[in-house]
């Protein structure tokens, strides 16, 4: 069962998530942009799925941190794998998510923290250290801290799918038949734009686009945009409209009317299967 979260254990918990966030952004920074970055494939076999020193120096620095704040919690991290716990709770980290924009320079890459419990994501923070936004969802936040100040987060208005604004980060998204139900929402938005990873998942919850549409994910990449989503008015849903926490297919939406209208069309055919 979810545990209760009252405000002293809630405002514990943000600020372990911050503490957590503020250790991954010199980590990140000190390698961002600069010349010889390597990183390894593990995809040895075939595709490309790229690891760099930073992505492991900042997970290891959430890590560390953790062992000594909360030493009882689980986490589920994407390189380190899954360290047991005892309370109930999980941190799932994704130390960079969009590694292949990292390497290129590109700051729409970012830190993902959630906090899970029985029930799925209860707290979710994205952060983007090269640009200094951080948006956090989830036990009475909703919020955008950045160099322009604190801004509410507040999803769109619903409005009609011909009128959205729809995002994916790979053009190739998926399998064929994937791809295929995620081109029926395609010709029916009025603009599909593809890159970004987790940013474009912090413009739903800004308000300034309407959808994302992936599939293929791990649950390190959604669960804080579950959170931060939720949190500012949005939905996230899988394919069939479960829940989305452990990865795959995911669709996150602005508002729950523009959620069911991607949603049928995702599954018209079986292509939501």
């Amino acid at each position: 069962m979810p545990l209760p979260y009252p405000a002293p254990l809630a405002a514990e918990l943000w600020q372990v998530a911050e503490a957590l966030a503020d250790a991954a952004r010199p980590v990140t920074l000190r390698h961002f942009r600069q010349r010889g970055l390597d990183a390894d494939n593990k995809h040895a076999a075939g595709g490309f799925d790229p690891v760099t020193a930073a992505d492991r120096e900042a997970e290891a620095a959430m890590r560390a941190l953790l062992a000594r704040l909360r030493p009882d919690d689980a986490i589920l991290g994407e390189e380190a794998g899954t360290t047991p716990g005892t309370s109930g709770l999980t941190w799932v980290l994704d130390p960079i998510d969009g590694t292949r924009g990292f390497m290129s320079g590109t700051p729409t890459w970012g830190v993902l923290i959630a906090l899970n419990d029985a029930g799925g994501p209860v707290l979710g923070l994205i952060d983007q250290p090269y640009i200094g936004e951080r948006f956090m969802g989830g036990l009475g936040r909703a919020r955008l801290d950045g160099p322009h100040g604190r801004i509410a987060l507040q999803t769109r208005a619903p409005r009609p799918l011909d009128q959205a604004t729809l995002f994916t980060t790979f053009p190739e998204i998926g399998t064929a038949m994937e791809r295929a139900a995620f081109e029926r929402v395609a010709r029916t938005a009025r603009l599909t734009r593809y890159g970004t990873d987790c940013y474009a998942y912090a413009l739903v919850a800004v308000g300034q686009i309407d959808l994302v549409i992936e599939a293929g994910l791990g649950p390190h990449d959604i669960a804080a945009p579950i959170a931060v989503i939720r949190a500012a008015g949005g939905v996230v849903t899988d394919w069939q409209g479960g829940p989305a926490h452990g990865g795959g297919q995911v669709l996150a939406a602005a508002n729950a009317a523009i959620h069911a209208q991607a949603l049928a069309l995702l599954q018209e055919g079986g292509g939501g299967a």
